[in-house]
């Protein structure tokens, strides 16, 4: 059974409302991003579950960072959580449907962990599946939100499994959305690719960069790259 809270360097995470639960992954999407947003940006989370992208991005720079959250039971943790935080004067959270909310404006940067899983095996838990299965929000409908949201000079970042990176790569360009660059996951070097960490924006400049990121080592150990983008987080780097 995952443990009720998480613990980073920063801020603690309380989970045992959310069905998404931190995970190495979401970690690493967080971590690269936060790096990348220019300061004092204006930031949507879609999804925003426990609040972990929101706290690992207010963590390093000066963004205004808004979160919405469709599961109401998640949403009053999220909010525990950001209100235990240092940050919480910059972050805000809308507890509702991204597919039909109206936001006042426009953003400059968009992240999501989005619900990926499709054809796979439901939960009996409609939370869990809500979180996990892109029954509710479908990739069509999340580039639709993004596109809405985000500003003409916007860019958005999202975290998919490996195997449907392709297929949305596509979707995103019949929306004008530009691939700026790729991270691709695996576990170990022996492992395949298993997450992507795709970078869009509506600029298409035939700038392109793809990075390759592997969490552990032959004998089981963080990499040298994992422990560079993680030390700024994780207790025990």
């Amino acid at each position: 059974m995952p443990n009720s809270y998480f613990r980073f360097k920063q801020f603690t995470i309380h989970q045992d409302q959310c069905a998404m639960k931190v995970c190495t992954d979401s970690c690493i999407l967080g971590a690269w991003f936060a790096a990348k947003i220019p300061s004092y940006s204006y930031v949507l989370d879609i999804g925003s579950g426990t609040g972990l992208l929101m706290l690992m991005l207010a963590q390093k720079n000066k963004a205004e960072i808004n979160g919405i959250e469709i599961d109401l039971t998640a949403v009053k943790q999220l909010k525990q959580n950001i209100a235990a935080s240092k940050w919480k004067e910059r972050l805000k959270v809308f507890p509702g449907d991204v597919r039909s909310w109206s936001f006042s404006e426009k953003y400059d940067f968009i992240i999501s962990n989005p619900p990926f899983y499709e054809g796979d095996l439901h939960s009996e838990y409609e939370q869990k599946n809500i979180a996990k299965h892109s029954t509710v929000l479908g990739f069509e409908d999340l580039l639709s939100a993004i596109d809405t949201s985000l500003k003409p000079s916007g860019s958005f970042g999202v975290l998919l499994p490996y195997h449907r990176a392709e297929a949305f790569e596509e979707m995103a360009l019949k929306k004008n959305f530009f691939l700026m660059e790729k991270l691709l996951i695996k576990q170990t070097p022996a492992h395949d690719y298993f997450r992507a960490v795709l970078h869009f924006s509506r600029s298409n400049e035939d700038k392109f960069s793809s990075f390759e990121l592997t969490i552990q080592n032959e004998k089981g150990n963080y990499t040298g790259e994992f422990v560079e983008l993680m030390k700024d987080y994780y207790l025990y780097l």
